[in-house]
Formats: structure tokens, C-alpha cells, sequence
């Protein structure tokens, strides 16, 4: 049975879908969870040279919402009876899904919960998907908990 379940988290709707799934699941297990985030570099998602930093306010509030997040995500874990913890990634380095994977086995994860926007077609193929790139980069099992309409 599932002990450690890492749940990424990025305070989006569908990741909270995937949080709320993974607090039931590890009520009904006795698992202990840890909420995974990585601050991603504004200037590197924007595809702006590496040579370009981040001015420190914008890291500043960037690492103030990451831990909004995982904050956010414990509570509702404390609400619900479950132990979490959790780790930030401070900067991206390298693929999401390489880091999710990093921390899995880091931590020696069970299982990764995560949500998933279930794009298809012509979004998917121009957005890419995490959940989709973390699937195959896992070294654990993953469940995907689709969002609603709602959560796009």
C-alpha cells in the first residue's frame, strides 16, 4: 500500500483537485504526504537568455507565493488529519518533470498524485502537458485526477 504519496503543487484549481484526491487516499492508507513545488524563473519561461536574472523583488514574490502554496496545501492536510510536509525547489533547473522525479525518489515516494487539465487536440499539442511529461519521467506509480471544465 502507498506510505509516501508526493503531490506537485502549483496553486492552480486542478492541483488542488490532485491535492484533495491525495488527501483522501492517504486518510484511507495512513500515508503521509509531501507537497512538491518549483518556482519557476519568469525570464526562463519566457524563453529570455539564461544570462538574464531575476530582479530580487520579483524572487522575493516568487518565493513568498511557493510558500503560500505549500502552506495552503498543509493546512488543508492538517484540516483533514493527514501528515504533510513539503519542499520548494527554489529555482527551476532543469525540466519539471525531472525535478518531480528527482524528489520522488529523493524522498522515496509511493506514489505522485497529480492534477491533470485533460487538454487534447490542438491545445495539447501547442500547450504540452506536465502531467504527461511527469508520467513518463516517474520512477513511482501516478494517478492523474482530471479537473472540471471549471479548472481551465
Amino acid at each position: 500500500m502507498y506510505r509516501r504519496i508526493l503531490v506537485p503543487v502549483d496553486g492552480s484549481p486542478t492541483a488542488r483537485r490532485g491535492l484533495d484526491e491525495a488527501i483522501r487516499l492517504a486518510r484511507q492508507t495512513g500515508a503521509s504526504l509531501r507537497l512538491f513545488h518549483a518556482i519557476d524563473d519568469p525570464f526562463t519561461a519566457l524563453g529570455i537568455d539564461e544570462v538574464v536574472q531575476a530582479p530580487r523583488d520579483v524572487e522575493a514574490l516568487l518565493a513568498q507565493n511557493a510558500r503560500r502554496i505549500v502552506d495552503e496545501g498543509m493546512a488543508a492536510s492538517r484540516l483533514a488529519g493527514v501528515y504533510a510536509d513539503s519542499e520548494i525547489e527554489d529555482r527551476l533547473h532543469g525540466p519539471l518533470q525531472d525535478l518531480v522525479a528527482a524528489a520522488a525518489r529523493k524522498w522515496k515516494a509511493d506514489l505522485i498524485v497529480i492534477g491533470t487539465h485533460g487538454h487534447r487536440g490542438m491545445v495539447r499539442m501547442l500547450l504540452g502537458s506536465d502531467a504527461e511529461q511527469i508520467l513518463r519521467a516517474a520512477p513511482v506509480p501516478v494517478m492523474l485526477v482530471r479537473g472540471t471544465e471549471d479548472d481551465r
